[in-house]
């Protein structure tokens, strides 16, 4: 144990590189990476959801203390950074740093994984989930963080710290239980009385869209432009 996750910590000694956990590569069960498998058509032949919320986290895995010094980590990217993430010079910096996170650790990932199965004539779905419960909307103004769909897919919503769960909150986990229970039961999240929710296709680049005040729409990912931008780093990191 001490040999593979450093005695248990999840940074490489004080002031270390960060380990966190997941997937070891032993060598023996788990040989590869899921990019590098996605890239060499080892997927497997099985429908996929995937998708990402509209504001994951605040920071924690791209860090930067100034919109300048965020925008200086895209490097020769930066110009096309500054139209997709602050176009008008207005976007507040707390916002753009929760935007460049989601689309980093999340929200990119996702398409490029819907994209690879998707090469293989394997049916994948996208979704962007930015519902925010009216009673948290202040509170989270840049979008729905991290996990916060988990108990609408399952639909097993409770009232705790205070909060209390409102009849669109109830609507909600009652449409993404729906999707996610035909899904599992057929492989097409689709049926009567839902939104359409249409496979994903590079050429259209649709995804399922739950938006801030709930309601669903399959449209072209509105960040289309930033994934893209992201994409370009990711390949030039490789």
């Amino acid at each position: 144990m001490e040999e593979i996750v450093d005695g248990g910590q999840e940074s490489d000694g004080q002031g270390g590189l960060p380990i966190y956990p997941g997937p070891i590569l032993d060598g023996k069960f788990v040989v590869e990476t899921a990019q590098s498998a996605y890239e060499a058509g080892r997927q497997p032949n099985i429908p996929i959801i995937i998708g990402s919320n509209s504001a994951e986290v605040p920071g924690g895995f791209v860090n930067a203390t100034s919109k300048e010094q965020l925008l200086s980590l895209f490097g020769k990217y930066k110009e096309e950074a500054v139209s997709t993430y602050d176009p008008n010079g207005t976007t507040e910096f707390a916002e753009m740093l929760t935007m460049v996170n989601t689309d980093k650790v999340w929200a990119e990932p996702a398409r490029f994984t819907a994209k690879a199965f998707t090469a293989k004539g394997t049916p994948a779905y996208i979704y962007l989930f930015g519902y925010v419960p009216a009673s948290l909307q202040q509170r989270l103004r840049f979008g729905a963080p991290h996990a916060s769909e988990i108990a609408y897919v399952f639909n097993n919503l409770t009232n705790r710290n205070g909060i209390e769960v409102g009849q669109k909150d109830r609507e909600v986990a009652i449409m993404m239980n729906t999707y996610w229970a035909n899904f599992a039961k057929t492989g097409n999240p689709n049926s009567k009385g839902l939104p359409q929710w249409n496979v994903y296709s590079t050429g259209e680049n649709e995804l399922l869209e739950i938006r801030r005040d709930g309601s669903a729409v399959c449209v072209p990912d509105p960040k289309n432009a930033r994934l893209d931008v992201i994409e370009k780093i990711a390949k030039t990191i490789k």
